[in-house]
């Protein structure tokens, strides 16, 4: 019988917490995969941290593409810090529960986040295809106010779409055991745990998840190849590794968190098991975070040299 039949009967009450299952069953691994996310999560915070700080310091580096990645790190600060600190607690006790409402919290943020970076990776996209495509207007288009508007746009659309998303999502009535096949409150293992017919809510969210993960990845796309054909009309080659040096480290980024979100989100449901799901969640949550200051800072020359005159200044000071 169905929880939503049984809710009916009367046989399931309905939950005020959840369970997250997470990784109990790698129970005798629990402390080494405590460690492991640990030392991930304090290199991921502090690494997008310090490119702030460095953006911050040097005035070389007040340019509409750094300011995008100001912003892009500082995301993948909250992005990872709304997932991992729950998980490392729960990896430690033995009673793996969240309340409703917590669960809720946790949802909408990391909802709010992810979507915001998609919108985000597409605006920092635009700001790459104006510097390349027409930089003689690039400081008339890319303007502080423009910037900081593109920037607006992109939380807004995040705090809207999925604020509206979450909250539609935990009016569902939700009983039984409240056991989450996941590490974190998660989209659709939440939804899975209502006690009524969710067949048109999963189409909804996946309609949603659609237009709003493929209309940036699609813009994303359409603007790198109106750069690539701008790379081909360049007359020499030193100008051309010039131009593709600005977008390298873009492209990983994009590749990385669109590669497992679309895996994630597109995949038919037949498709969704509780152990694939983890091992891709735990690449947007975790690992790719932990990648983009690694990929921001060994491909780029500015940030590498601006980071370097800044210990440099810190470690003259303690001298002096």
């Amino acid at each position: 019988m169905s929880n939503s039949e049984l809710m009916k009967n009367g046989s399931l009450s309905l939950c005020t917490e959840f369970t997250l299952v997470a990784f109990s069953s790698l129970a005798e691994l629990q402390l080494v995969l405590f460690v492991v996310f640990l030392v991930l999560y304090l290199f991921t915070v502090g690494g997008n941290l310090t490119i702030i700080c460095v953006i911050w310091t040097t005035p070389s580096l007040h340019t509409p593409m750094y300011f995008f990645l100001a912003n892009l790190s500082f995301l993948e600060m909250c992005y990872i810090s709304s997932v991992v600190p729950q998980m490392l607690v729960h990896l430690l006790v033995q009673l793996k529960t969240i309340s409703v409402a917590g669960c809720a919290a946790q949802m909408y943020v990391f909802t709010i986040l992810g979507l915001t970076e998609c919108c985000l990776l597409a605006t920092m996209a635009y700001d790459r295809f104006v510097a390349i495509c027409y930089p003689l207007h690039y400081t008339l288009r890319m303007d502080p106010s423009v910037c900081l508007k593109l920037a607006g746009a992109s939380w807004m659309t995040g705090i809207l779409v999925e604020s509206a998303q979450t909250t539609w999502i935990f009016t569902l009535p939700f009983c039984g055991a409240g056991t989450i096949q996941h590490f974190f409150c998660d989209i659709m293992p939440v939804v899975k745990l209502a006690c009524v017919d969710t067949s048109q809510n999963e189409i909804v969210i996946f309609i949603i998840s659609f237009i709003f993960i493929m209309s940036p990845c699609l813009f994303i796309l359409c603007s790198y190849v109106r750069i690539i054909l701008t790379f081909l009309k360049m007359p020499s080659a030193a100008g051309r590794h010039k131009a593709f040096s600005t977008c390298s480290s873009h492209i990983l980024v994009v590749s990385l968190f669109y590669g497992t979100a679309l895996f994630t989100y597109l995949q038919p449901k037949s498709s969704h098991t509780p152990d694939t799901d983890k091992v891709t969640a735990l690449m947007y949550t975790v690992v790719t975070p932990a990648l983009n200051p690694v990929i921001y800072t060994l491909r780029n020359k500015e940030v590498k040299e601006a980071f370097q005159k800044v210990t440099q200044r810190k470690l003259h000071r303690q001298r002096d």
